[in-house]
């Protein structure tokens, strides 16, 4: 818009644009990112277009801001879960747990996360999210699990390639439907494979 974007200091103002950002968080996952405009965001968060040019140069700039919303409410329950196990680990269960987890997040935010999927390979700062976001996943899981006494040989590389499967089988169970494919069965599968890596 030309006009220069500014970092609120004071209560108020931090307030305010806190308020665009929810605004922009609960749009996009109602709605979509592609199917949501700046005004709307405005509206929804009380205020005028002009007041959130003045803190975002554009849409995407707001979308930056409520990845730190979606990681938050997305992932968070997970990391708790996790956080929360004690020895000695019951995989079975666990991977169930996160299985279900990783489902329910693709389902609630279906929306939000379809532009957030698509941007991540074209747009470096939306990338660079997910990429953080991954790398701190891994570590804290990985660092739980030494805690816990969890001796298996690569297990941060465990956990990295459970967490792809996890966010692929996700993915299919959600979005793709195929037709021909059982997906309780393939649930199954995808559970015994990642129990198998961990369990002694």
């Amino acid at each position: 818009m030309g006009q220069e974007v500014r970092e609120p200091k004071q209560e108020r103002s931090i307030e305010k644009k806190n308020r665009i950002v929810q605004a922009g968080f609960e749009l996009f996952s109602q709605v979509g990112y592609y199917n949501t405009n700046t005004a709307e965001i405005a509206k929804r968060a009380g205020v005028s277009t002009g007041i959130v040019y003045g803190y975002f140069k554009d849409k995407r700039d707001i979308l930056l801001d409520v990845l730190e919303i979606y990681v938050k409410e997305a992932f968070a329950p997970v990391l708790n879960m996790i956080n929360n196990l004690t020895a000695p680990v019951n995989f079975e269960d666990t991977i169930a747990r996160v299985l279900d987890g990783a489902i329910n997040i693709h389902k609630k935010y279906a929306n939000i996360h379809e532009a957030l999927h698509s941007m991540s390979h074209s747009d470096e700062a939306v990338n660079n999210k997910f990429i953080s976001l991954e790398d701190e996943i891994t570590l804290a899981i990985a660092n739980k699990f030494a805690d816990l006494g969890v001796k298996k040989e690569n297990l941060t590389e465990r956990i990295h390639f459970s967490m792809d499967i996890v966010q692929s089988f996700s993915h299919e169970y959600v979005y793709d439907h195929h037709t021909y494919i059982d997906y309780d069965a393939m649930r199954k599968i995808v559970q015994n494979t990642l129990v198998a890596l961990f369990e002694d």
